[in-house]
Order: C-alpha cells, then structure tokens, then sequence
C-alpha cells in the first residue's frame, strides 16, 4: 500500500495563505480571470478553489484518502451504529512529516473524514474493496473536468473513470450527514437506484478555509461520447441552455431544449421503460420523505449509429491499416441498466452494450442508442431560503413551471416528465436483444429437434398408427400434439404440459412449442425437446378405441 499520493503535475501550489497571497495580494485582484462562486483562475492560468490551487488540492486529496483507508484497514469489520454516522476523524499533515503522515510539498494542512465506518459499509455494499478504491484514487493523478457547471464546484474524475470527486458547500455536507441514517436504510432496501452513490465525504482545512469533498460514482464514462446531454428537471422556466453552453464543446442542454430537439423522446422496450419508471417512482418518494427538491436527471445519450461513422471516419483519414473498435469501458461497480428495477438489469445483452453498460434505446428515426443516466444534486433541501426563492419567482412566472417547489409537486412533476415524455415505451420494432435473442432460441431448438435415425423412423410410423386407430372407430382422434397444443393456449406458449406416461414408471415428459414467424397461428411448428418412442406418443393420449371383434 502506497503511503502518499504521486505528486500531481504542473506548478507546486500552496494550500496555506503563504504562497496564496502572491497571488491574491490586494492590488492583484485584478488579475482573476473568472469567477464562479468559490472557483477561479489565478493569473498562471490554473484553476483555483478558495485561493487553493488545484494541484495542491488534488495532491492533498491523494495523501488523505490514502491515510484514512490505510488506518481503517486495521479496524475490524463490524455492524454499523447509529453514532457511527456521527464520527468525524481528522488527522495533520505538516509538510516536514510526521510519524504518521509523510512529507510533501504543500503547506501544512489537515484532513478530516466523516463516518468513516459507515462509508466503508457503502463501498462494501457496492462491491469496492479498499484496494480498488485506493488504486483508483491515489494511483494516477486525478483529472479535473473542465466543464464544471454553473455550481462553482470543482469536478475530479479518478484516471480509471470510476469514482467523482466534487467539491460541496458547508450546507450541502452537513446536509448529507444528516442524511446517512436514511440512505443506509434506503440502501439495504433498494440497491437499485438512480440516485447518487456516496463513497466517501472529507474535508480539507488550511489557512483558514474548509474545502469539502464528496466521493461519488462517475455517471458519465469518459471513454464513451457522449453524443448528448441533458440535465432535466421537469419544468420549463429559464429551462434553455444560454447561448454561452451552446458554444462549448460538449455542452449540456435542458428541458426546453429536449422538448425541442426529441420531441418523440426516447424509446425503450416495455420491460426497460417499466423498470426505469418504477426506480424513479421509488427514488422519488424517497427524495420527498427528506424533503429535498431541485433536483436533476442527467441524461448521456450515446448514438451507436454516428459513433460507427466517427470511427469510420477517423481510420480513413488516418490511413490506419487496422479497423478494430477499441472496446469501450465497462463501469466496475455500476451501469445504468444495474441502476434500474426488475429483471431488465440483469438481462445480457449485445457485445456493445454489454462493454459500455449503457440502456439500449432508439430515436424516432431508429438510430440505436445507449443512455447513461442518474439523478444528481441531491443535497438541496426545502428550507427557508428555497422557499424565498420559490415565492419571489411565483410572483413574476408561473409557479408550477419554476424549478423550486415544495417536495410533493417536484417529485410529482419530476415522474410526468420523465415517464410520458422523456421516456416512452418503443412498440413499433423490436429491440437488437430480442432478436438475437429469438435467432438463438430458434437455432438451440432445431438442434434439439433432430433425433437420431432410428428415431426419425419410429417417429414417421406413430401418425400411420394413429390414423389407423381413429379410422377403425369411424371418426378422426386427435394426437397427443394436437390435444397439447388446445392446451398451450390456454397457458404457457413454450411448454406442454406434464403429463404421466403410463407404462412407463409415470415418466415427466416436456415438448416444447416454437412459434415460427410466417406460420399461421393455428398451425405452429413443434419441436419436440425430448421425442420419446411412437408407442409412448400413441399411449399418453385419449384410450384407444376397442378393436372391432369380428374384423
């Protein structure tokens, strides 16, 4: 186990006040070139947070996670407390070193972690072992995300694409402190969600400034394009994204916009779009019993179609030899289709879909898609301030169509939106799964289908001998295929039932029924899963009629 964290690139900067001021003095406030709540740029062009450089940042949150999931290690594992939620552990990192911490380039600072058993319990629950978190964080320097947002938050991706990093506001991390109790019961209930996956929350203090992190999963896997995306909240004042968004390079639209550009939204197959509804329904009604509202959808549309045709273009023009895709990165620890409710997540899928952990989904032109999704910015309750905000728009707009609103109509408002218009259900055309799928059924049944030669004899004379039998008494009798298959439609198309074969030491014995695609209904195209003798077939149907004593 590593004992600090590799020193990140670029300039060294500081996350005490000595090496800030250089840069902050009181005649160089000037010199910022932007400002967005706590996030900046100081005049080397580097990104600073609280008048922290991000290199220094990102350095101190490699040495901390790596002490405090080092020291956790060698406490045993046991059922989480009530007061386990509560615990806060903090521990000093001077720049010389200690007995306990190594040395480092930064100025002293101090990292504290909060319930640490309790997120040790959620990493476990997901199936991170320490090892794997470690490697991931502390491993490779992190990545910052240029796009950050509108937040003011800054934004670190692990270099294994895995794990987020985003730096929260005092009320936002007090806030999910309190709500630790809940989402431990909510977990255990439900490991299906969409809402985030918290794995660790930390706080980093140096001169005179907490900075605070959260550790979450990454929703949106860089080694995928993202083709669209969209952060939806289910209403429609300001919901547009500002010409200023439009003009970057991976910008991120919104309601309005969605409205616009999918008006047929995006198709799913029944069993997806039932699950998918059913996880927001719960996810929902779990947001609105903790009174937290504002919340979002975000949305990562993945075009298959134009992906191929990007690829197909960038061999071309390279004039490379070799034309493999490079397969894309399947998340770890959680996909979009595990996130969902039912049997639609553990349902295969095709190869693509299957390394991308992507929904699988169309448009209205029938282009095939993969969806990443999953509710974010969780950590905003209905307090006294949201309430302000939400009268004083009432006043000027339409207050069912602002963002802030009381819990109740959010969550009611969020579910319409995404459930009837964002989402709908594909009737028209069968999904890629489906199909390959049925080609397998079909070609795994006609394998079965083909008994061996003596078989294949035997099996032609059972019709001669019935047909025999029914001309005696003077009017047809059904075969036992024919009187399975009145009795398929009334039950389970691709099994018989099981009946006793007399004579036999009462052996089971299944046919399975294909459908095949042409065939009327009425005559389906049978295979039998296990073909026993002619004799049986005659047997284990109505009893023979009594042979005419004087022929």
């Amino acid at each position: 186990m590593a004992t600090a964290g590799p020193e990140p690139p670029g300039p060294l900067g500081s996350l005490g006040s000595k090496s800030t001021n250089r840069y902050f003095a009181p005649g160089t406030s000037q010199a910022m070139k932007k400002t967005i709540g706590h996030r900046g740029i100081d005049p080397t062009g580097e990104t600073t947070y609280k008048k922290t450089t991000s290199s220094a940042l990102k350095g101190a949150i490699q040495l901390g996670i790596t002490h405090t999931v080092g020291s956790l290690s060698h406490k045993p594992e046991r059922d989480v407390l009530m007061q386990d939620f509560e615990v806060m552990e903090s521990i000093f990192f001077p720049r010389e070193g200690s007995n306990l911490t190594p040395g480092h380039h930064y100025s002293d600072f101090r990292f504290k972690t909060y319930a640490p058993i309790a997120f040790r319990y959620f990493r476990e629950m997901f199936g991170i072992r320490p090892d794997d978190y470690l490697c991931s964080l502390c491993s490779e320097p992190l990545i910052e995300l240029s796009n950050s947002g509108a937040s003011g938050s800054l934004f670190y991706v692990s270099s294994d694409d895995e794990f987020i990093i985003k730096t929260v506001q005092h009320k936002e991390a007090e806030f999910l402190q309190k709500l630790l109790p809940g989402y431990f019961m909510n977990l255990n209930q439900n490991k299906r969600t969409l809402l985030p996956k918290f794995y660790g929350l930390y706080c980093i203090q140096a001169g005179g400034k907490n900075i605070r992190l959260v550790v979450m999963n990454n929703l949106l896997p860089c080694a995928v394009r993202m083709h669209l995306k969209y952060d939806l909240k289910g209403s429609t004042y300001k919901r547009r994204a500002s010409a200023k968004e439009r003009d970057k390079a991976f910008p991120t639209y919104k309601d309005l916009d969605f409205r616009q550009d999918l008006t047929d939204g995006l198709l799913l197959e029944a069993d997806n779009h039932s699950a998918l509804c059913k996880t927001i329904q719960r996810d929902c009604l779990l947001l609105q019993s903790f009174k937290i509202m504002d919340y979002s959808l975000l949305v990562g549309v993945h075009n298959m179609q134009q992906a191929c045709q990007e690829q197909a273009s960038r061999v071309a023009e390279a004039g490379a030899t070799d034309q493999r895709r490079p397969p894309g990165q399947k998340p770890l620890y959680n996909t979009a289709m595990e996130a969902i409710q039912g049997e639609a997540g553990g349902m295969p899928s095709l190869d693509t879909e299957d390394q991308m952990g992507g929904i699988p989904a169309c448009n209205s032109k029938g282009e095939r898609l993969l969806l990443y999704i999953g509710i974010i910015d969780i950590l905003q309750s209905y307090r006294l301030v949201k309430k302000i905000e939400h009268s004083w728009k009432a006043l000027v707009h339409d207050g069912d169509t602002v963002s802030v609103h009381r819990p109740g109509f959010y969550a009611e408002r969020f579910q319409k939106f995404m459930c009837n218009i964002v989402f709908k259900k594909n009737s028209t055309k069968a999904s890629p799964y489906k199909k390959s799928r049925a080609g397998n059924l079909r070609k795994g049944m006609a394998a079965v289908s083909e008994p061996p030669a003596p078989a294949q004899a035997a099996s032609a004379a059972a019709p001669a001998q019935v047909a025999s039998s029914s001309s005696h008494s003077g009017r047809r009798q059904p075969t036992t295929v024919q009187r399975s298959t009145s009795m398929v439609n009334s039950g389970r198309p691709d099994l018989f039932p099981k009946s006793s074969v007399p004579g036999d030491g009462d052996v089971t014995r299944e046919v399975a029924a294909v459908v095949v695609p042409g065939s009327s209904p009425g005559t389906p195209r049978l295979a039998l899963a296990r073909q026993p003798p002619p004799l049986l077939l005659e047997s284990a149907g109505a009893p023979q009629e009594p042979s005419d004593p004087k022929r």
